[in-house]
């Protein structure tokens, strides 16, 4: 047969190798997305500001917007450019999609070129023999048609691989928008408490003043000069604390932005009020929320992928069909190399290997991974369980949180009131001191809460919208591969 005829005769068996696995329907489970019921409505009582109005896609994306705080917003964009986990993740995207590229080229045949030049001497004979000379060029073919579909599901469970990277790289991008601004509240609250502690720290030392010059002046006994100051050292021992939290909330911060710790500290050292929460919060129904979150995709694709991996092991079951061949050149001269009519080479080698007994290694890894399928199943309804949990106890926290904020606000009046009139009825002799005490020291505590409660509103709000499925809008749509460090 001449090589033209060769050719075509592999152009017809690749044809009808191909015609062959579009008629055959892969092995395996076809894979149906799972069916979950959501509830019609939260179940918490929506307060505080919380409606059950469907939640604009927008406004969830860039969700820390609403909080209308400048630095906030500026160190969420930093964050986004130069997390390092965030990197990871956009990492693991391109690796997933460069493997689902691997998959997809088992499906086309794989050509290799060579050529051979081969010069051999016999002198068994005792003379000096003669030279044999052997010359040869070429591309050599294999292929395994995917008759079964084991390569066609590996390709499915790849796409879906990549699917799942992508959900985890949204995940991660929520979870980390989040973690920035809820780091930067707690940064402002432990600042505000640290104004409250040392603003009561100063009122403390006048109130130590005047006791001790009333008690050099014989008018008051020691007692009462001992308990103003360790009433004034209390308060000066939470100070060291508080600093210290300062200072873990910055360094915390400096490395979501991918810096070392301390890199922030100039610029949010001087204090600012928490970010306050708008005065009304659209929250949607649950169905909205599991279609929106990341977490919830990723376990789905995830089952997905595990699916597809079923019918990637049922295919060992079946026989494989190979088709190898070869078209070149040979002769025996390096001149007649060229010569097409006489040099002209030929192969085509079709095979079919079965595995007829392993002795119930393949069905066992079968069941296995059919178990893992299973087990992923059970991974995604956990996650929307899950899900559906942490939006709920977010909504109640919320809520809650701004009625006991409510109730600060009224007890930090109070106490200022009371804290006045105690200094004034201590002047005129008609209360001892221990009501002086009382007074001071329940203001720190009440102004130290109600410090502690207006971080703990914004930071529920953000656990929220986290919860909700919010913060993707801050990924640029195509995020550039990160830079190789440059040489030295």
């Amino acid at each position: 047969m001449r090589p033209k005829a060769a050719l075509c005769l592999a152009l017809g068996l690749l044809g009808a190798g191909l015609l062959l696995l579009s008629a055959c329907a892969p092995v395996g489970p076809d894979y149906t997305p799972p069916q979950t019921k959501a509830p019609d409505a939260w179940h918490s009582k929506l307060q505080g500001g919380l409606n059950g109005q469907s939640q604009q896609a927008k406004e969830l994306s860039s969700w820390w917007e609403a909080l209308n705080d400048p630095t906030l917003t500026s160190l969420i964009a930093q964050a986004v450019d130069s997390n390092l986990q965030l990197k990871q993740a956009m990492a693991r995207v391109r690796q997933a999609r460069a493997l689902r590229g691997v998959r997809e080229a088992g499906l086309w045949p794989t050509v290799d070129a060579g050529a051979l030049a081969e010069l051999h001497r016999d002198t068994a004979s005792g003379d000096t023999g003669t030279i044999d000379q052997w010359y040869s060029a070429g591309f050599d073919a294999g292929w395994e048609i995917d008759v079964f579909g084991g390569v066609r599901r590996s390709i499915e469970a790849a796409q879906a691989q990549l699917e799942a990277s992508q959900a985890n790289l949204h995940d991660v991008l929520i979870s980390l928008t989040a973690e920035v601004a809820l780091n930067y509240v707690e940064l402002r609250t432990y600042q505000n408490r640290l104004q409250t502690a040392q603003a009561n720290l100063k009122s403390q030392e006048k109130t130590y003043g005047f006791i001790r010059s009333r008690h050099e002046a014989g008018l008051i006994n020691r007692l009462a000069l001992e308990q103003a100051r360790y009433n004034l050292e209390n308060t000066r021992s939470k100070i060291p604390d508080l600093k210290s939290g300062v200072e873990a909330s910055l360094n915390r911060l400096a490395v979501l932005l991918g810096q070392a710790p301390g890199k922030l500290s100039a610029r949010l050292a001087a204090p600012a009020p928490v970010p306050v929460p708008p005065p009304s919060v659209a929250v949607g129904v649950p169905a909205e929320t599991l279609r929106r979150r990341p977490d919830i995709r990723r376990a789905e694709r995830q089952l997905a992928a595990e699916t597809a991996k079923v019918g990637v092991a049922e295919a060992d079951l079946y026989p494989k069909f190979r088709l190898f061949g070869s078209i070149g050149l040979e002769a025996v001269n390096s001149g007649e190399l060229l010569n097409l009519s006489t040099s002209g080479a030929w192969s085509i080698l079709p095979s079919m290997t079965w595995n007829v007994f392993d002795a119930g290694a393949i069905r066992n890894r079968i069941a296995a991974q059919s178990a893992v399928q299973e087990e992923y199943l059970l991974a995604y309804e956990a996650a929307v369980l899950a899900a559906l949990e942490e939006v709920e106890n977010n909504l109640t926290g919320y809520a809650q949180e701004q009625l006991r904020r409510q109730s600060l606000l009224q007890a930090v009046d109070a106490a200022k009131e009371a804290e006045v009139l105690s200094q004034d009825l201590y002047v005129a002799g008609l209360i001892n001191f221990d009501s002086v005490l009382d007074a001071q020291r329940s203001l720190l505590t009440f102004e130290d809460q109600l410090a502690i409660s207006e971080g703990v509103v914004t930071a529920r709000l953000i656990a929220l919208y986290k919860a909700l499925g919010g913060g993707w809008g801050a990924l640029p749509p195509n995020p550039p591969p990160a830079k190789a460090p440059a040489k030295k």
